[in-house]
This record gives C-alpha cells, structure tokens and sequence, in this order.
C-alpha cells in the first residue's frame, strides 16, 4: 500500500500565508484512500521533520509560495532531491516561529529521511501580512483553496494508482 502524507503549511497571522492550512482543513473533511494521512502543521517544522521520517512514499506540501504568478495561481512544483551532504549545519537550524520547507526537507535528509517523491502544491500569494500581520486569506487565494485541494485529490489518486 502506498503512503502518502498530506502537510499543510503556514502561519494563519500572515494573511496568505495560512493557504496550505486551509487546503488541509478543507481536505481533513472529504474521504481519502487508506494510507493518506492529512496533517495541518502550521508553523511546527520540528513536527514535520518527524513525520518526514515516519517512512511515507509520498509527501505532498501544500504552501503559499511566490513564483512570479498571479495571485491564486495553483502550480505543482517536483523540487529537486535534497541531499544531506550538500547541507550546512547553518542550513540545517529551524526557527519555532516559522516553517521554511526547504529547510525542513534538508534537515529530515540530513536524519536518514528517505521519501521518495515530494512535491509542492503552491499558491501564489497577493499578501502575506507585512509587519502588522493580518488573519485571514485574500480572495485570490480564497478561491484557490478548492482549486488546490482538488489538485490535491488528483495527485494521490495518481500515486495509489501507479
């Protein structure tokens, strides 16, 4: 059986950043195949470099991440494999008030983590809160929820098929 872990990200008081929690929450209410577990870790990179070592398949992150799109643009992005020779230990520190995502996959390499596929379902965000910070997403990035839960939904079906 296939497994598959489904990883929301973000900081809910940074506007759009909150976008993968809401792609979770929003996917922690629908019926998924046995072996997809869908976990809204927020800001918790210590958490999620555990679950990276929990031995799943797959990992799907799901984040806000600028590209250089439209806000609301959906895009699945196959990062390239992390190494844990190729990090320092500077790149291998987490902050407990933030999730870096690259920094998280290089430490759980740097563990003996070995999932064989990640990938990012990213959003590009139109605020991300500023200095004063601001809750809640904008509707851009609103309306890309469903979009990317779907996207989501796709993704998996094609691992549990292949």
């Amino acid at each position: 059986m296939t497994s598959i872990l489904v990883a929301g990200v973000g900081n809910i008081f940074n506007g759009d950043d909150a976008f993968g929690v809401e792609v979770a929450r929003q996917l922690s209410q629908v019926a998924l195949p046995d072996g997809v577990r869908v976990i809204d870790f927020g800001i918790r990179g210590i958490d999620l470099t555990y679950a990276l070592m929990d031995g799943y398949d797959a990992v799907i992150l799901v984040d806000a991440a600028q590209r250089g799109h439209a806000p609301g643009v959906v895009s699945v992005v196959e990062p390239d494999p992390i190494e844990a020779g190729d990090s320092r230990p500077e790149d291998l520190a987490l902050s407990p008030h933030e999730l870096d995502p690259a920094k998280v996959l290089r430490l759980a390499s740097a563990l003996g983590g070995n999932c064989r596929r990640v990938l990012l379902v990213a959003c590009e965000p139109l605020t991300l809160g500023g200095e004063e910070g601001v809750m809640g997403l904008s509707e851009p990035v609103t309306a890309a929820v469903a979009v990317a839960a779907e996207t989501v939904e796709e993704l998996i079906d094609g691992m549990m098929a292949a």
